[in-house]
């Protein structure tokens, strides 16, 4: 008997804590299920804040950036583990790439800027990554990067520069938010006890409407594990528990921890993928 060939999955994000906020759920699903699962990392989110109330990590901040992005491998680490992740990878190796910051600050003008990199470079680095592991399935984010952070756009770029030509990709996915889950998740946070942080108006947290979302996987029972993940990366968020769970960024707003994820295809066949990234495969 011929034994069947194992589901690969592979995940593109920019900065840790980007493979959990996004996709850790579903990340914790399929490697419970059984699959191999590749997380590819392309900086080491050196420009990001640090959370307030930590003082024993002040010095990790915008003064000492490489220090955080040193700091935020071991938080990248620990997540990975509460995922069940069974490969990581830093795009070109660790730190070859750095956390480009916001459009216009002076880390963007970076000399290894992941936005000043050759785009030809970058996917050629990714493609080498894919041909080693082998996914049917990769995921990364639209082109909007999420919410417009340039290195998000960058590694939408080279994913979607490398991915759909590789010979073992049969779908791309784009990772979104649902509107209508956002708005259901912001409610519930106004209905139950007084959050410790703002919770926005419903058109404040980047969403994709509902009728745009092609794939919705019902990740209920992986949420402890993404919740574990979240709290990994303590330099940047923080996770309130109560009845209806949430976490805060540095920006402090309330966002919802939804109990299923969404995703458009952006390559492939869409048959059988409707509740099931390797659906029909």
């Amino acid at each position: 008997m011929i034994s069947p060939v194992p589901r690969r999955l592979l995940l593109v994000h920019a900065h840790p804590d980007d493979e959990s906020i996004t996709t850790g759920a579903t990340i914790a699903r399929y490697a419970a299920e059984g699959a191999e699962v590749t997380v590819v990392t392309c900086t080491l989110g050196e420009e990001g804040e640090v959370m307030a109330g930590l003082p024993e990590l002040a010095g990790l901040g915008a003064w000492a950036a490489d220090q955080l992005g040193g700091y935020r491998v071991a938080e990248l680490k620990a997540a990975c583990a509460a995922l069940g992740v069974s490969r990581h990878r830093y795009l070109g190796g660790t730190g070859r790439w750095r956390d480009s910051g916001m459009a216009g600050t002076p880390s963007a003008s970076h000399p290894r800027a992941f936005t000043g990199g050759a785009i030809e470079e970058q996917a050629a680095q990714l493609a080498e990554i894919i041909e080693e592991a082998q996914p049917q399935v990769v995921v990364t984010y639209d082109a909007f990067g999420g919410y417009g952070h340039p290195d998000h756009v960058r590694a939408h770029e080279i994913t979607m520069a490398a991915a759909p030509r590789a010979r073992s990709v049969a779908r791309v996915f784009h990772t979104v938010a649902s509107k209508s889950a956002v708005r259901a998740g912001l409610a519930a946070l106004r209905a139950g006890d007084p959050p410790a942080y703002r919770v926005p108006p419903d058109d404040e947290l980047p969403a994709t409407p509902d009728e745009e979302i092609t794939t919705t996987l019902d990740v209920t029972a992986y949420l402890p594990a993404k919740v574990a993940a979240l709290r990994a990366h303590a330099t940047q968020l923080t996770v309130v528990d109560g009845a209806v769970p949430y976490f805060a960024l540095t920006n402090e707003i309330a966002q919802p921890i939804p109990a299923a994820d969404s995703f458009v295809l952006a390559h492939g066949p869409a048959e059988g993928a409707a509740g099931d990234l390797f659906g029909g495969l």
